[in-house]
């Protein structure tokens, strides 16, 4: 199964979360934070959605910086992903 995003929607594939701090320090499931970054996997047409036309920035492949605890996280063939509008992603990582 795969998924097609409508309108303004974007399916991002999250990056696993540090498993330790800079310092070395190993830290436990519950003292790690939510990833923010993750890796672009489909893309919405942009589509007009209320009469707005939307301009979609990033392609199949980006790795972007989210909104922290945006989006709708689902799973489908075992594979978690998460789908999140396009004005929750702040930025494109190079």
């Amino acid at each position: 199964m795969t998924l097609k995003p409508l309108f303004d929607r974007v399916v991002v594939r999250m990056t696993e979360a540090e498993e330790t701090t800079k310092g070395g320090i190993i830290l436990t499931a519950s003292a790690k934070e939510k990833p923010q970054v993750a890796e672009v996997v489909a893309v919405g047409d942009g589509s007009p959605r209320d009469g707005k036309e939307t301009a979609m920035k990033v392609k199949v492949g980006d790795k972007v910086l989210l909104s922290k605890y945006s989006g709708t996280e689902v799973k489908v063939d075992g594979e978690e992903y998460t789908i999140v509008s396009m004005g929750d992603i702040l930025a494109i990582v190079e």
